[in-house]
């Protein structure tokens, strides 16, 4: 049996995190216009495939990929199952499993995620194709009204909903209720964001023990508690760490095996500097880990350009970006560290 405790523990093995590689068709196409790339079905294959294939960085320091429904069916240019590159690298194959966030009706700011109508049936495919994990992904601003309970309970009700799904399909749910820090508003200081990421945390876990999760079956993915990008003020690693961890500490059950980080809009050296001092500073409860998508694979994706020629010094940027994150699972990333590369 494949028990859903073992599937979580492997999702947040030590010293390894999670890459994102779910971007939407329409993301993933803005992410190639960036590099001047036309966004196809091979190319975005092409793309996958190099990261799949980045030996050092996926053995030693991935120990999970979020794929999009389209990816998870895809074969890599020899013919191999892309899922097959990833069990090969000694990771889990996951799945994007939502439909997006759409506007909640009478609202010009706060979404509600869709996709539950369908999802046992699709579960099901998805495992017979490999997944062995699913993520959902909620979305919460911050603006001077915003949010509004009615807000915050919809989405964490439906996250709930969805991780209940999962857990009857063999697959781990990964719950991800995002409070953004692109918010428009200089409301958004970094106490603002620890108020509504606690109210956030706190009704989620009680939604998820009213639907019956077995939470050691699970992997949390919120936002790190940062002041917002628009809001003017800065805070120092030190703080955003020390606030995150205190939310985190007031809300998440122990029980809980692993927390992994989004990335959230933070640089690249950001996320990976919190996160390892994070690590570093506190003796936690849980695993706390990352699951990056464009901050593990931004400077990947610019050093690739879509050729051929580029395919070994894009893996080698992968890689070196895996592995500082890596070192930040284990308190251990160093500023010197990313000169030297």
């Amino acid at each position: 049996m494949e028990r859903l405790e073992d599937i979580a523990i492997a999702m947040t093995a030590e010293g390894q995190g999670i890459l994102a590689a779910d971007e939407s068709t329409g993301t993933i196409k803005k992410r190639f216009d960036s590099i001047n790339v036309e966004s196809t079905e091979d190319s975005r294959r092409d793309y996958r495939e190099m990261l799949f294939r980045a030996d050092e960085g996926m053995k030693n320091y991935i120990s999970g990929v979020i794929l999009f429904e389209e990816t998870l069916f895809q074969k890599a240019a020899d013919g191999t199952p892309l899922v097959d590159l990833i069990r090969k690298a000694g990771a889990v194959p996951g799945i994007k499993v939502d439909k997006g966030a759409k506007l909640m009706p009478g609202s010009e700011v706060e979404t509600v995620t869709e996709g539950l109508d369908g999802l046992r049936d699709r579960l099901v495919k998805y495992y017979e194709a490999g997944a062995r994990f699913a993520k959902w992904r909620a979305v919460i601003a911050i603006t001077a009204d915003t949010p509004s309970w009615n807000c915050v309970k919809a989405n964490t009700h439906a996250l709930a909903r969805y991780a209940a799904l999962c857990q009857e399909a063999g697959i781990v749910p990964i719950v991800e209720p995002e409070v953004l820090m692109d918010g428009p508003h200089s409301h958004h200081s970094i106490e603002r964001c620890y108020e509504v990421t606690e109210w956030v945390l706190k009704t989620q876990f009680g939604e998820l023990y009213d639907a019956g999760i077995n939470l050691e079956g699970m992997v949390l993915k919120p936002n790190m508690v940062v002041p917002g990008q628009k809001s003017g003020s800065k805070a120092s690693v030190e703080e955003v760490a020390e606030k995150t961890v205190h939310c985190l500490k007031n809300t998440v059950p122990s029980s809980v095996p692993g927390i992994a980080f989004l990335s959230g809009g933070q640089s690249d050296e950001d996320a990976t500097r919190h996160l390892s001092a994070m690590n570093a500073m506190y003796d936690l409860p849980w695993r706390l880990t990352y699951s990056y998508g464009r901050a593990l694979q931004h400077a990947a994706l610019t050093a690739w350009q879509g050729k051929k020629e580029n395919v070994a010094a894009a893996q080698r940027a992968f890689s070196h970006r895996a592995r500082m994150n890596g070192l930040a699972t284990q308190g251990a990333w160093k500023a010197e560290l990313e000169e030297a590369a």
